[in-house]
């Protein structure tokens, strides 16, 4: 028998990685993983090579800068925000709005939900024996969990503020807790009784049993690491940090302070490394179970070390979240799991590779997109990323054709910049410091800057001539050559309006509104005239895009048919949530925080 190795590993490889990816999409329906998993595989994945030409996809699926699978294998979205996350022999346990969420490490489907409190869940940690969980909540209370029927098996009642952070004894007979209220409690978990309160000056962030001895007890408060004895006697040394994670056989143990992440021998204190951040400062950090690596968690923003070798170099950075890391867990000695505030769960793989260990000026990930346009008649696509860098793609290929950097066009929001190209040059627009700018690559520099009011929704019309933005409940169009006024239309208050990305075309703009208002238009191209106003709903393209634009729906989007009110292709997973979006009947293109570009043709979808 004859066995190749080379193609069935990577193989598996590619499988595990849809599968993980594409998750949710297949559980719904298997016929997914031809018609959204295979087409949205990376070009150079081995199950892309072999089956997207034998796919009779209606839609064309074209990708800038996602040729590899990425390191974010699986996303798992909350209805509420993530504060806390325990991780126990594949199972991992989250603390979502006033629930407790049990999911399988490995695929992050759902397992369990545990409903008992009646206020937002800050902390969770799994007994040795995974058998039990504490919890602590903003309703003042700590509970013990059975994980096995998923019921109450105590509550312990003392404080009198939010329950911030709580910790199982390693022979499960005791709990510690530390809360707003500014003390430490003991409880005996077989009698539920109060052991002893111990005082601190300020909140307590985080609470631990310590594993080099399990009288004692470890407290992070005011930015101060301290030692208690279970009498509540104070214990030296007290060390400044954040937080404090001990390596898994208790030789080393790792603090966070600022944008320094020192370890330190548990018995002689010595530094034995100093690691760097160069983003915000640290607050959180945990070992692998090898203890090859440390994982620091700095505002939205992972960092991974490795520390057995002779540099300690950093192997990998991650900044797909959103929003502030509230925990992180190693599921395996390669597998990673961070749990935020912008309501998500990411599962990570850490390839080892080695990283300069100069990260100044590393670029490790690309920069999220700020803005996209679409010129399908040009055959090309338009993106702003937060660094600054406007790129022209080719939508037939995905193919980067062009790159801009933009001085001071760094860390725009969505909706705040819009490009096209004009007579062969890319005119690129922006806000900023209540000036908007006007950038020319003809002549390699500013063009206009013109003074205005807070801002918002910058959008070029389709005839290429005007400016569009809302500004004081209104939508005002200027001349973008001139800046004299071409129209200006006064909105009625509190309806929360945005541009509409979808078919900006001659000099009409469309306005969608967050309170499910009908959408609304104006032609501005009236010379003479206030502008005029048309039913948008009747020229709306055969095929409709609905939701996951800029002002980021947790929900899956998908383009459905006009006519028959079907839907017809759905964006869901990982693209679910685009940070801007362009869209003209056929062409959707997209843009992510990933740094990735979608393009979809819809050419077999639309009538002829």
């Amino acid at each position: 028998m004859i066995i190749q190795v080379g193609i069935p590993c990577k193989f598996t490889n590619d499988a595990k990685c849809l599968l993980l990816e594409h998750f949710d999409a297949i559980c719904n329906s298997p016929s997914q993983i031809y018609h959204v998993a295979l087409p949205f595989s990376p070009s150079s994945s081995w199950l892309y090579e072999c089956y997207s030409a034998k796919l009779s996809l209606k839609v064309k699926v074209v990708k800038g800068l996602s040729a590899e699978w990425g390191a974010c294998s699986r996303t798992v979205s909350q209805n509420s925000p993530i504060r806390a996350l325990s991780y126990w022999n594949n199972t991992i346990a989250v603390g979502s709005g006033r629930m407790i969420i049990i999911l399988d490490a490995i695929t992050g489907s759902q397992a369990a939900a545990l409903s008992g409190h009646v206020g937002s869940v800050r902390s969770v940690v799994y007994s040795s024996d995974g058998r039990s969980i504490a919890s602590g909540s903003d309703d003042t209370t700590v509970k013990l969990w059975d994980v096995q029927t998923g019921g109450v098996v105590r509550t312990f009642h003392g404080h009198t503020f939010w329950v911030q952070a709580v910790s199982i004894s390693a022979d499960n007979t005791r709990i510690a807790s530390g809360s707003h209220d500014n003390t430490i409690c003991l409880w005996d978990v077989s009698t539920g009784e109060h052991i002893c309160t111990i005082e601190q000056q300020k909140i307590v962030s985080h609470v631990y049993f310590s594993p080099i001895n399990p009288q004692h007890i470890i407290s992070i408060s005011d930015k101060k690491v301290q030692q208690w004895d279970i009498n509540g006697h104070q214990l030296t040394p007290v060390y400044d940090g954040t937080h404090i994670t001990f390596s898994p056989d208790h030789t080393q143990f790792v603090l966070c302070h600022g944008k320094i992440v020192t370890v330190q021998n548990s018995n002689s204190r010595e530094i034995v490394a100093e690691l760097h951040v160069t983003s915000d400062d640290t607050n959180y950090c945990c070992f692998s179970p090898d203890g090859r690596f440390i994982a620091a968690a700095a505002h939205n923003t992972i960092y991974v070390w490795d520390i057995t070798s002779p540099d300690h170099h950093l192997v990998e950075i991650f900044a797909s979240h959103s929003h502030y890391i509230a925990s992180l867990a190693f599921s395996s000695p390669s597998s990673l799991i961070s749990a935020s505030l912008d309501h998500s769960i990411k599962f990570w793989k850490i390839g080892g590779l080695p990283i300069d260990q100069d990260i100044t000026n590393q670029q490790f990930t690309s920069p999220p997109i700020c803005s996209v346009s679409l010129q399908a008649k040009a055959r090309v696509s338009i993106s702003h990323d937060s660094d600054g860098v406007v790129k022209i793609w080719d939508i037939s290929t995905g193919i980067c054709k062009e790159s801009f950097h933009i001085p001071d066009a760094e860390n725009l929001s969505p909706g705040d910049s819009d490009a096209k190209l004009i007579d062969g040059r890319l005119i690129f627009v922006w806000y900023k410091s209540k000036k908007i700018h006007i950038w020319d690559t003809g002549i390699g520099g500013l063009l206009q800057t013109w003074d205005t009011p807070p801002c918002w929704g910058l959008r070029i019309s389709g005839d290429e001539s005007k400016l569009f933005f809302l500004n004081e409940e209104c939508i005002q169009g200027r001349s973008m050559w001139t800046w004299e006024p071409v129209g200006e239309v006064k909105l009625e208050l509190g309806r929360d309006p945005y541009l509409d990305s979808l078919c900006i075309d001659s000099s009409r703009v469309r306005v969608h509104f967050r309170d499910s208002s009908p959408h609304e238009g104006w032609d501005f191209g009236i010379s003479g005239s206030s502008p005029t106003p048309f039913d948008p709903s009747t020229e709306r393209p055969h095929l409709d895009f609905i939701g996951g634009a800029s002002w980021h729906t947790k929900d899956p989007c998908w383009i459905k048919d006009t006519v028959t009110g079907k839907e017809v292709f759905r964006l869901s997973g990982r693209y679910a949530t685009p940070t801007d979006v362009q869209w003209d009947g056929q062409y959707l293109v997209a843009g992510y925080e990933s740094g990735e570009i979608l393009i979809l043709d819809f050419c077999d979808m639309c009538p002829q």
